[in-house]
């Protein structure tokens, strides 16, 4: 029987989610890729309860992870019986829907009937009676963003799920829905942005500027980059990575040797901070505490072990700021 550690809240520090009561660890686990059949079960749950002891209380999911989808959401509601039933109340868990779950008119995007019926389907597969944020995964060009934003009131009025988010949403649809959740009496707590040292859309393009004047909170995922910020990729592509594969997010073309030789020079920085690769692009996300909080995967407890000791250093003076800058916007 797994017994958390009892000092598992004292390194990992803890942010306040935008204007509400909810803390959020600096980072939290991911459960998109590396929780589905093709994994060890036993590697999953060694995941799960070393984040847990290392005080990484928020556990992010979507109806469509795994894969294929619905694995991980299973996988979770696996551990959560063997090995989290006391400690459910510690733990934040999120899901989303929003992406193709079944097929017809009614297995994605943002409608009323998808978003209600999918976290009906979300809380089974975990074997859950709520979640505590229940996000919209993608703003919907067709649905009017009442009838979305509504779903999600009504998923908190019901008691399915305690605080409502989105994700991938602009600034503009994010200040709108704010606007109207807001009117319904259900606050935005959060919002899920893909965010990092080589993707800076949402400083370039206002999101995050809007979050501060909203009072909401901010999770990013992808600070990695798709593994390319991980140190993987300084002399070329190995045979065993997601470059090399067949993924969707990274292929071979998108690691060049200019790319190569920028990650180089980020690793340099990073070790004159004594820090991993990986380690220097999440505390970059983190500096100043602008993001609530970052997401990272894990395939062992060690490589989670790795990115929780970024916080050991998340503090940039103006001049690492500035050489990192020259290097990803030359």
């Amino acid at each position: 029987m797994y017994t958390a550690h009892p000092g598992r809240y004292a390194d990992m520090p803890y942010r306040r989610t935008g204007r509400s009561g909810l803390m959020l660890p600096a980072l939290s686990l991911g459960l998109w890729h590396n929780f589905g059949p093709d994994r060890p079960a036993e590697t999953q749950r060694a995941i799960l309860r070393r984040a847990f002891d290392l005080g990484v209380t928020h556990f992010d999911l979507a109806n469509n992870y795994g894969p294929p989808p619905g694995a991980a959401e299973s996988a979770l509601g696996e551990a959560l019986k063997a090995d989290f039933g006391p400690y459910r109340d510690e733990l934040v868990i999120s899901t989303k829907a929003g992406y193709l779950m079944w097929p017809g008119p009614y297995g994605e995007w943002g409608s009323r009937k998808y978003l209600l019926s999918s976290l009906d389907q979300s809380l089974t597969r975990m074997g859950l009676d709520y979640v505590d944020i229940f996000y919209s995964h993608r703003p919907d060009p067709d649905t009017p963003l009442e009838e979305t934003m509504g779903a999600l009131h009504s998923a908190v009025q019901q008691g399915k799920a305690l605080y409502a988010g989105v994700s991938n949403y602009s600034a503009e649809q994010t200040r709108e829905a704010a606007r109207v959740l807001a009117d319904l009496g259900t606050p935005l707590l959060i919002h899920q942005p893909r965010y990092s040292m080589l993707d800076r859309r949402p400083e370039d393009e206002g999101l995050l500027n809007a979050l501060d004047a909203l009072q909401v909170g901010s999770i990013v995922y992808s600070p990695l980059e798709q593994g390319l910020l991980t140190g993987r990729y300084l002399d070329g592509i190995p045979e065993d990575s997601r470059a090399a594969g067949d993924s969707p997010f990274l292929n071979s073309d998108a690691v060049t040797e200019e790319l190569a030789g920028r990650l180089r020079a980020l690793d340099e920085i990073a070790k004159s901070r004594g820090q991993t690769l990986a380690q220097l692009a999440l505390a970059w996300v983190l500096r100043g505490g602008r993001v609530t909080s970052a997401l990272v995967g894990a395939s062992s407890p060690q490589q989670l072990e790795d990115s929780v000791g970024t916080i050991r250093n998340l503090h940039f003076d103006a001049e690492e700021l500035a050489r990192i800058d020259a290097i990803v916007r030359p």
